[in-house]
């Protein structure tokens, strides 16, 4: 690999013409310049620059590595600025319920990052259950989830208001058993369903069960069953 320290000497040599000159544009003595063209073309292994030309000029060889020198030095230069640049380089990672990744919290990821261009925000989503137990095997910075009841290493809790939802199209007149659309088994809401209709006494069974909140509000809009969600 040539060095970009060479190819910076050889650069300013080919464009001043003088060594003297491209010394001086490097801020370093002349015999330094020099010494650095011979450690380039030896790693070359042709000679460079016509030191017998006044001024000099490139050789053939010169000629045919000036533009790829220039394109090297470039990239250098880019590779260097990015690496003085912060930006993103601080990343907090956050687990978040499916959700809760609503345009409002996008709005306040965003408010936040707005103070440094250094911080790069990494957002996971998921189950409550499954977020929780990655939380604590290191896995999240900070991490929301759901829970019946606080956690002893919650630092903050607000209620979360609950409704039931069905098809618009669905009268819910049905004297059977109650189809529901639930999250995997484990989930809060699909336990919370489960407790409430027993305490009512009513039958029901388990209809849809889906992974994520859009499977389950497109199994509710399609009428599969009914569904125990958080108010919008």
């Amino acid at each position: 690999m040539l060095d970009p320290r060479l190819l910076r000497s050889f650069v300013a040599i080919a464009d001043a013409g003088h060594f003297t000159q491209a010394a001086e544009r490097l801020g370093m003595t002349q015999s330094t310049i020099s010494q650095q063209l011979g450690r380039l073309e030896d790693a070359a292994g042709h000679p460079l620059i016509d030191r017998h030309s006044r001024p000099v000029r490139l050789t053939v060889m010169g000629e045919r590595l000036i533009g790829h020198a220039r394109r090297i030095l470039q990239l250098d230069e880019e590779a260097q600025t990015l690496l003085r640049d912060p930006a993103g380089t601080a990343a907090i990672s956050i687990g978040l319920p499916e959700d809760l990744a609503s345009p409002a919290m996008t709005e306040a990821f965003s408010s936040f990052a707005g103070h440094s261009s250094r911080t790069r925000i990494d957002v996971t989503t998921g189950l409550s259950r499954d977020l929780a137990a990655r939380y604590r095997q290191g896995e999240f910075d900070v991490v929301i989830v759901k829970e019946a009841r606080a956690s002893a290493d919650c630092r903050g809790s607000f209620p979360e208001p609950l409704g039931w939802f069905r098809a618009i199209d669905d009268a819910g007149e049905d004297a059977g058993p109650l189809p529901l659309v639930a999250f995997p088994a484990g989930g809060l809401y699909r336990e919370a369903m489960f407790e409430q209709l027993e305490a009512e006494g009513r039958r029901w069974y388990v209809a849809f069960s889906g992974s994520s909140l859009q499977s389950v509000l497109a199994a509710v809009s399609a009428g599969l069953g009914v569904s125990l969600l958080r108010l919008r």
